[in-house]
């Protein structure tokens, strides 16, 4: 792609989730979420591959209705109450019909059908920006709404995407298909913390957006699709495959890991709501998910690759390892000591 075009679709994807942070009518949020899907959509289709091609489209449809399904709310709560305010009071029925929209466009389960198909038709850069950048926005306009959702509504979507997210995920040899089930899966973490706690969503964003960072760009660096490929990239990038275990290990949420700081939080913020039965199905919901992410750390550190294999050996060439790795990877192991500092200035 033209160096010119790229640039131009990555600043329009920039201000596209800027316009819906900052906007405060409906309108305008929902031109920032047309923009921000139309600004994607080349950089999905760039491989022109039929599998990228499908992908496109289905994530265009997909978003599209989730879109008029947001200005159709908009615009019937305006008739109803005169103001295109997204801090004006809602309806019952226009909150459930954005609850629904948002769900679509996040991907939470039971609305997440779509989502690891995409994920699995993009290169691995594409699919980094979908499991973190397109979150933004959808998640933004959440945030705005947070004090006219149903809580009861909010907690079962998130116990609900947090328990799809790890069984399904058990049965997937695809990373790329790993990592959306461990998207869905958090997104179900974000919601239960949403419930109870604006300000620690804010937290548990940031530090999801890190270790899926993290873990995209291990990946990408060394090419691995399937978990047959991870298990052959040892020799390529000992260090690497290294610290993409451990990261593996801060997604499951296990300490002293980063990944164990917002599932801490939640709980705590659960537990004193008082909701003892919702926190351990929340926590036992992550159990699946923490079994896929130690197999996929045993196959990568913990086996030795067979000395001859009928895939190609890619340990022949030179890992351009690219710096960014390094600072993610830094953040997804080492934060956890700073957690109360964060969760103050969240």
């Amino acid at each position: 792609m033209n160096p010119l075009i790229w640039s131009l679709l990555i600043t329009t994807l920039a201000t596209s989730t800027i316009i819906t942070m900052s906007s405060n009518l409906w309108l305008l949020a929902w031109l920032g979420l047309e923009l921000n899907t139309l600004s994607i959509l080349p950089i999905l289709i760039k491989p022109h591959h039929p599998r990228a091609t499908e992908a496109t489209i289905k994530y265009f449809l997909i978003q599209a209705a989730a879109a008029t399904l947001i200005l159709c709310t908009s615009t019937m709560n305006a008739w109803q109450t005169g103001q295109w305010s997204v801090m004006s009071p809602l309806s019952p029925g226009s909150t459930a019909m954005l609850t629904v929209a948002i769900m679509l466009k996040l991907g939470l389960a039971p609305a997440h059908l779509w989502y690891p198909e995409v994920m699995q038709g993009l290169t691995m850069t594409t699919a980094l920006m979908m499991a973190t950048w397109q979150k933004i926005a959808p998640l933004t306009l959440l945030y705005f709404i947070h004090n006219h959702l149903n809580t009861n509504a909010l907690m079962t979507i998130g116990l609900t995407s947090a328990l799809v997210g790890g069984l399904a995920g058990l049965n997937q040899t695809q990373t790329r298909k790993l990592m959306a089930f461990s998207s869905i899966s958090h997104m179900g973490w974000m919601m239960a913390a949403l419930a109870v706690s604006p300000s620690l969503t804010t937290l548990t964003m940031i530090t999801y957006i890190t270790m899926t960072t993290s873990m995209f760009l291990a990946l990408s660096t060394t090419m691995a699709k399937t978990i047959k490929d991870l298990g052959t990239t040892w020799p390529q990038s000992p260090t690497l495959l290294t610290t993409t275990a451990l990261s593996l290990m801060s997604l499951g949420g296990l300490p002293p890991l980063t990944g164990f700081m917002p599932k801490l939080l939640i709980i705590k913020e659960l537990t004193t709501t008082p909701l003892p039965l919702y926190s351990t199905l929340l926590l036992m919901s992550s159990l699946p998910s923490l079994y896929f992410y130690i197999r996929l750390a045993y196959v990568t550190t913990l086996t030795t690759p067979p000395a001859t294999t009928n895939i190609k050996h890619k340990w022949r060439f030179k890992t351009n390892i690219m710096p960014s790795t390094t600072v993610m990877t830094v953040a997804t192991l080492l934060l956890l000591p700073m957690a109360m500092v964060l969760y103050n200035t969240t």
